[in-house]
């Protein structure tokens, strides 16, 4: 027997599951402005210097990161605004909610791409075991990737979630693995290509302290993210998610 929306309406918790969304959209919007301006001052520093493969990669990741911003949006009008008094819409996963997950395997799996191929590049005339490693291992997270989109549009309800739960730590692991590679492998290269000349290594320095801390960034959310979902999962699932 199906329950009322009434009896729906209990059981909901609206602050710890959509508020928690609607919190995510406003950091995505403030840090999608934020990309905004690194964006216009790249190229700006690169004007007139021609349409280069980084230039169209940043292109490309704008694109993604804007495309992403805006299914999450219509997520959340989807659920608090479309569907405010309709707490059975509430528990089906709507297109915008899987699409938007797609994107943003799109967007890791293009800076993971882009930053394989910086190392590619500075790793000539040395030894290339380690950026095929990096190359092989960003491979695999690929067929992670599809695994994780093949799982996720077999899910109706936020409810099936919990099922394809493996897949959420499968591919927050192999994202943070390759984070920590990618960084470990580029400040390899940079710290034997030290000249000895007081500036140049000064700038190297610079550089391998940018890497390691974007590293840690993202590994630090990546581990953040299944922390949290072993947490929830820990305390039991809500009737959401």
């Amino acid at each position: 027997m199906s329950s009322s929306p009434q009896d729906l309406i209990p059981k909901l918790d609206i602050g710890t599951t959509f508020g928690a969304l609607f919190i995510g959209v406003i950091i995505a919007a403030v840090l999608f402005g934020l990309s905004n301006v690194q964006v216009f001052i790249f190229f700006r520093t690169h004007k007139g210097t021609g349409m280069s493969f980084f230039e169209l990669a940043v292109i490309w990741l704008w694109i993604l990161d804007a495309l992403h911003l805006a299914l999450i949006i219509h997520c959340v009008y989807y659920y608090l605004v479309i569907n405010y008094t309709n707490p059975n819409a509430l528990m089906e996963i709507v297109w915008s909610f899987k699409l938007q997950i797609i994107v943003d395997v799109f967007i890791i799996l293009s800076a993971h791409l882009l930053y394989g191929y910086r190392i590619w590049i500075i790793s000539k005339g040395r030894s290339r075991t380690l950026p095929i490693i990096v190359c092989i291992i960003i491979t695999m997270n690929s067929g992670v990737a599809i695994v994780l989109g093949w799982a996720l549009y077999q899910c109706h309800l936020f409810s099936d979630l919990i099922i394809i739960e493996w897949t959420t730590y499968m591919a927050l692991g192999s994202v943070t693995l390759a984070d920590i590679v990618i960084a470990s492998s580029m400040c390899y290269f940079l710290a034997t290509s030290r000249t000895g000349f007081s500036s140049t290594d000064s700038l190297i320095t610079k550089l391998m302290a940018y890497i390691i801390n974007t590293g840690c960034l993202t590994s630090v959310c990546s581990m953040t993210a299944m922390i949290a979902v072993s947490f929830q999962r820990f305390c039991g699932p809500s009737p959401l998610l």
